[in-house]
């Protein structure tokens, strides 16, 4: 995926007349976070194609754990149980692009996450981690937490943003000014995310994140591959076999165009997939990306 330019020139004008705030259209279509539900077992049932549950709506419920494993323990709170219970579209559904069309390549996923991106062209690879991760901690009200640096190294803080705060550039440099009152509701958080989508990327990202030896991958971690081009997938879930310990994961993505995040197939081994085994993980392939065991990365 192709890194977006970010010039503060561009950021001038679109702070300048927007604050890259969103419409009140495009505002009505947004939806709060997935709400966590009890980490129930799976189990497989009639309805099952392979390790897939067909009529499974969240992420745990719709992907089986290969018999002899068991998913890794999670508190109701966590990461974990947050990615576990994403909503799913039902079964079958193709991935959309921001303006409503069909993501051409439809052979690279298993399942579709069920939450809007917007009209713009912006969630793309980078942005759908950073997404996930802040609604996650803005459910958790660690309003603190929510912050992410600009490609130019500007740290853009959420906390901020949530007292009325806009960013302009004032001498060459961006600056926070008075804007608005003072709000945090889920539509504020989406524009303060339009605003990061706009202005970081994988470059950025992955100057953020620190590398994570492959022995100590959790969910939550992003195999990441930072510039342009440059692309990142995340760690979305992970099961452990219960004789040798393997684990295996689950990959999600979004691409470009901007798209609805999607659950990776394992085209590597369609025999365990949409799983992928941590002995695939010093050369990953996925369907749409490569990377290296090196590219393991974490959330400082």
């Amino acid at each position: 995926m192709i890194n977006k330019n970010k010039y503060l020139f561009i950021f001038w004008v679109i702070a300048s007349f927007s604050s890259c705030a969103q419409s009140q259209e495009e505002n009505n279509q947004q939806v709060e976070p997935a709400v966590i539900e009890n980490n129930a077992k799976i189990v497989k049932k009639k309805s099952s194609i392979g390790l897939i549950d067909t009529a499974g709506l969240t992420l745990q419920k719709r992907i089986i754990a290969p018999d002899g494993y068991m998913r890794v323990e999670a508190n109701t709170d966590s990461y974990t149980a947050y990615l576990r219970n994403l909503p799913l579209k039902r079964h079958g559904s193709k991935v959309l692009t921001h303006n409503g069309s069909i993501k051409e390549n439809y052979d690279v996923y298993d399942a579709v996450v069920a939450l809007p991106i917007g009209k713009r062209d912006l969630h793309q690879c980078a942005d759908a981690v950073m997404r996930l991760r802040a609604e996650w901690l803005w459910k958790n009200k660690r309003y603190d937490e929510i912050h992410f640096n600009f490609t130019s190294g500007w740290r853009c803080d959420y906390s901020e943003w949530m007292k009325g705060k806009r960013v302009k550039l004032i001498n060459g440099k961006p600056t926070w000014v008075p804007s608005k009152q003072a709000s945090n509701t889920y539509n504020d958080l989406w524009s303060y995310l339009e605003l990061i989508f706009t202005y970081a990327g994988t470059l950025s990202l992955s100057k953020e994140l620190a590398k994570i030896p492959l022995a100590q991958m959790e969910v939550g971690d992003v195999f990441i591959k930072g510039g342009s081009p440059g692309h990142c997938v995340l760690i979305a879930d992970m099961a452990v076999n219960t004789s040798n310990g393997e684990k295996l994961f689950l990959l999600l993505q979004s691409y470009m165009p901007a798209q609805e995040i999607q659950l990776l197939r394992n085209n590597e081994n369609k025999n365990i997939s949409p799983w992928y085994s941590e002995k695939q993980a010093e050369e990953l392939m996925t369907p749409e990306w490569s990377f290296t065991g090196n590219q393991l990365m974490r959330f400082k």
